[in-house]
């Protein structure tokens, strides 16, 4: 197992799904949260880590390539020292050529391998970054669509769901990093899809003073946590106010943390539409013959928030 004996109720509790996590995780500091709350969770096993690039400027004078999200990802592990930890992949350094072609990556071929493995738990591929490579392992293998549900956090709103925020980018963050890869998920594949667009993502509003109070104190792990956060606080020159999104816990949220009989994720709201299309400018089409997907409007903040603040702490007392 990929997660430390050492895990809140890891007694009483097994794995009972197979995640592979997808992140940007040398830019905004919420994919290293996602990941520590992931690790400690038992009801899912992290079968593997893949860093995946930003934009070519980078996030915040940090660079936005794939191997220095690798290493993010590696000084996080070394600082947590789990007995096992999984594997760490990089994600490819460009987006997508064209609809038709992937971008090779080791990231890409570690979903094909474990999408096409014999373990017959659900496979989740969690992503909180861009669709580069879930879309090109798809465009690789297409029969892996039949083996994995991806989560996704990215997207603009929908209308009629939700109103964009004052002065909102008109594409969406993580689809704008490899809009081509966004429209592979989208348009052509049928690749079971849960959506959490940016009107959803956004709710996952914590204070700095709660960082302070319940996660800093909370061992190294806690620490390294938090002087991400203040980093990215200073170098805005203190502009960003006193509350953080941390936009990519949600993907624990809908996986780890679901209910116990007739599993999901019973506590946070969603619709049912057809998967529209997405155009050149990162923007919806309609699509009357889009497969089915799941759009959370909804999620269980106070849960999910909960969940972290104590699996950090029965972390740090090696509980």
């Amino acid at each position: 197992m990929a997660q430390p004996k050492t895990t809140a109720k890891n007694e009483v509790t097994a794995p009972r799904m197979r995640v592979i996590i997808d992140n940007d995780f040398g830019g905004d500091p919420d994919g290293l949260f996602h990941l520590v709350q992931q690790l400690l969770s038992p009801a899912a096993e992290v079968k593997a880590i893949i860093g995946s690039r930003l934009y070519s400027g980078g996030f915040y004078e940090s660079p936005g390539t794939a191997a220095y999200a690798c290493d993010q990802v590696k000084v996080l592990l070394k600082t947590m020292a789990l007995p096992s930890p999984p594997p760490v992949y990089m994600g490819a350094e460009s987006g997508l050529p064209d609809v038709n072609t992937p971008s090779p990556s080791e990231g890409a071929d570690a979903i094909i391998k474990e999408a096409l493995s014999d373990d017959k738990r659900p496979l989740y591929i969690l992503c909180g970054a861009s669709l580069t490579t879930i879309a090109s392992a798809y465009l690789k293998e297409p029969k892996i669509a039949e083996k994995i549900k991806l989560v996704w956090i990215g997207g603009p709103e929908y209308a009629g769901l939700a109103t964009p925020p004052p002065n909102y980018q008109p594409i969406e963050y993580n689809l704008g990093i490899d809009i081509k890869a966004g429209q592979v998920i989208f348009n052509t594949s049928d690749i079971p899809l849960w959506q959490i667009p940016r009107d959803a993502y956004r709710q996952a509003l914590v204070s700095y003073a709660e960082l302070q109070y319940k996660v800093a104190g909370k061992g190294k792990t806690g620490a390294l946590l938090v002087e991400r956060i203040e980093n990215i606080l200073k170098k805005s020159n203190r502009t960003l106010g006193e509350a953080y999104v941390l936009g990519d816990s949600p993907l624990v949220l809908l996986t780890a943390l679901q209910s116990g009989w007739e599993a999901d994720p019973a506590s946070s709201k969603y619709v049912v539409m057809q998967a529209p299309k997405i155009n050149d400018a990162g923007q919806y089409l309609t699509n009357h013959n889009g497969r089915n997907i799941r759009v959370y409007t909804d999620l269980d903040i106070r849960l999910m928030m909960e969940d972290f603040y104590a699996k950090i702490a029965l972390f740090s007392n090696g509980k």
